[in-house]
């Protein structure tokens, strides 16, 4: 198993749990797909992308359960990151924990497999 996760506002996590689906933030819409870390990746995305912003949760997701539409691709530093080139169900998600900051306003993530 694979798990893969996305870094987000809770706001927008609590219109995604309305509507059922997540269809991404400004930046996923922006780009065409949503984007998504690796436990290892995720520590580094939050650090560049969510610095000083509060309230942020992380949705945990088997990334084998989104089929075809999830394709590896090469980002930072040609490393392989996962995007879904279309909507994310909400019972694809397997958890949802909240990512305090920490004292230098980066997202405090934990361990992240």
């Amino acid at each position: 198993m694979s798990r893969i996760y996305k870094i987000l506002p809770r706001t927008e996590w609590t219109a995604a749990q309305a509507d059922g689906v997540f269809t991404g933030s400004a930046v996923d819409l922006a780009d065409g797909y949503i984007h998504f870390s690796t436990g290892p990746q995720a520590a580094e995305t939050a650090r560049r992308h969510f610095a000083g912003q509060a309230d942020l949760v992380v949705l945990e997701i088997e990334a084998s359960d989104l089929g075809e539409a999830l394709v590896w691709e090469p980002s930072r530093g040609g490393e392989l990151f996962p995007h879904l080139y279309g909507h994310l169900p909400v019972a694809a998600v397997l958890a949802v924990t909240q990512a305090p900051l920490g004292d230098d306003g980066v997202p405090n993530l934990g361990e992240l497999a």
